[in-house]
């Protein structure tokens, strides 16, 4: 099964979320491992790139900052992303469908309240007041 099925299947029970949400999460989740573990080695196994949830949502974090700047606050509460245990959500939502792995230590409590979305993604892009 493909990301893009296994979203559709996801949705299909657990529709809180948009297809976007689940791409944005599966790309933070990419440069979560690469600040964690370095770039891939060519022909060497990429199994063993866990990382925890605050990783991950580092990760998550700047790639949505990098990616949408400004327009990450209203984009994501459009996507159905609103605070970081949406995040966990999401990851155990994949996880579910055996396309995330997971180790026995993970748990859905590691995303919760990690940061605040409204202090990481808006409110660095509101005017500065003197």
């Amino acid at each position: 099964m493909d990301f893009d099925e296994a979203v559709r299947i996801i949705r299909q029970k657990d529709p809180r979320y948009q297809p976007q949400a689940y791409d944005v999460v599966r790309l933070g989740l990419d440069l979560a491992q690469k600040l964690t573990h370095g770039e891939p080695k060519k022909g060497k196994s990429t199994t063993n790139r866990h990382v925890s949830g605050p990783q991950l949502l580092e990760g998550f974090r700047q790639h949505v900052i990098e990616t949408y700047g400004p327009m990450s606050y209203p984009l994501l509460h459009n996507w159905g992303l609103r605070k970081s245990a949406d995040v966990g959500n999401i990851v155990f939502n994949i996880i579910d469908t055996g396309l995330f792995g997971r180790s026995p230590e993970d748990n859905l409590e590691d995303f919760k309240d990690v940061y605040d979305f409204k202090d990481v993604f808006q409110k660095p892009y509101e005017p500065k007041s003197n």
